[in-house]
């Protein structure tokens, strides 16, 4: 069961304290989209200030919408577009301070104004991307993409 809760402490401990709610979330179920659709929940849970949190799924051809939290979003994004699609492609992680000055950004919602997409990657191979959006621009810091790197290992693991 999971309990809504304050993340108390430093940063670090807050973050750390995500990592063991993900690990107790996901542990001993095999379904894809119910671990996808938790981290989704608790990645929006405990981001504040985010408008959007969840996954895009490379099937091979191009990034198609997984579990989320947030306003309904684009469904299929062509690899090398938008910050998913570069993303996917570069496989490495954008953080995108003001997304409306990233060439060929997708908008889905109006109100986000910088994204951190972190490719899914396991053996070197594409599974697709987990991508935050949120209204404030420049949200996402070093740190913070460290933390979510780490998020992003675990739930390719489970992929």
């Amino acid at each position: 069961m999971f309990q809504a809760m304050p993340y108390d402490g430093t940063r670090s401990e807050q973050f750390e304290a995500v990592l063991v709610q993900l690990g107790a979330l996901m542990k001993d179920e095999p379904n894809v989209i119910a671990n996808l659709a938790n981290a989704s929940a608790l990645l929006k849970h405990s981001l504040p200030d985010t408008n959007w949190a969840g996954f895009y799924l490379f099937d091979g051809k191009e990034l198609v919408l997984g579990p989320f939290q947030g306003l309904p979003a684009c469904i299929r994004i062509p690899l090398n577009r938008g910050v998913c699609g570069t993303a996917a492609t570069e496989r490495r992680t954008l953080v995108v301070g003001d997304v409306h000055a990233f060439p060929g950004h997708i908008s889905c919602d109006a109100a986000s104004n910088s994204e951190i997409v972190i490719p899914l990657l396991k053996n070197d191979q594409l599974l697709g991307v987990m991508d935050i959006d949120s209204p404030l621009k420049h949200r996402f810091d070093d740190d913070e993409r460290r933390f979510l790197e780490r998020f992003a290992a675990m739930v390719s693991e489970v992929i």
